[in-house]
């Protein structure tokens, strides 16, 4: 049965509390879906357009191959992408012993535009609040305090994935976490902005239509080809 809420509407986010990320389970609800952590590969953040360029036609027909296959390819899991999970662990218990508790959260979606988009928090806070967290090198680090915490600012490379899991989520605000061990740990707040926002539904409306004349497209040329099967071999696989 579909749900209403109080005002007689269909509720749009969905929050998936009982997937953990990185998990199989975790895989196949983002199976196929644009998603805020690769939002930033079909936008240019400096002009707000639609990206035009290898990188989003790579992502359209990976997010392709995953919806007529069912299946995400593994990937290589780098150095700095385990140090990244570790620290993500320590920036979360800093930030709730100095700052607020925080809720773990597997991956929200929203659908109100048409088509769905999906959101991995690192963290809920409270009823109104997000985490997100972000391992940094220290010269990184160094930056985001120089350039970014007396200004309130978010660095460029995370304001595209921060807007759209505040878009996804509905929530008021977003702490950005930015970690670097050895370091003093940076918190910088970002609040919803209609502009960036409308600019990302924009971006990923025009995505999902080419999408989808790609996906219709693949139909055609599978009937014309006669739809031979074959049969996929994951043992061991692994892929940069």
């Amino acid at each position: 049965m579909e749900m209403i809420d109080k005002a007689g509407m269909r509720p749009t986010v969905r929050i998936h509390y009982d997937l953990h990320q990185g998990t199989e389970e975790w895989l196949a609800a983002r199976c196929g879906m644009l998603t805020a952590s690769e939002m930033g590969l079909i936008i240019t953040p400096s002009t707000l357009k639609a990206a035009r360029n290898e990188k989003e036609r790579a992502h359209l027909y990976e997010l392709l191959a995953q919806r007529v296959s069912g299946y995400v390819e593994p990937h290589y899991v780098s150095h700095d992408m385990m140090r990244g999970h570790e620290d993500e662990i320590e920036a979360l218990a800093l930030y709730a012993e100095h700052f607020a508790p925080t809720e773990a959260v597997g991956f929200v979606t929203n659908d109100k535009w048409g088509f769905r988009i999906g959101y991995s928090p690192d963290a809920f806070v409270g009823a109104d609040g997000l985490v997100e967290t972000k391992s940094r090198r220290q010269k990184y680090q160094v930056e985001t305090f120089v350039v970014h915490v007396l200004a309130e600012t978010i660095p460029a490379d995370y304001v595209i994935q921060i807007q759209t899991g505040l878009l996804v989520t509905e929530r008021a605000w977003c702490d950005l976490i930015s970690y670097s061990g050895g370091l003093p740990l940076a918190r910088i707040r970002a609040y919803p902005d209609a502009k960036i926002q409308s600019a990302i539904v924009e971006a990923a409306a025009g995505f999902e239509e080419r999408l989808a004349a790609a996906q219709t497209l693949y139909r055609e040329a599978i009937a014309k080809a006669g739809n031979i099967p074959t049969v996929r071999r994951v043992e061991g696989e692994i892929l940069a």
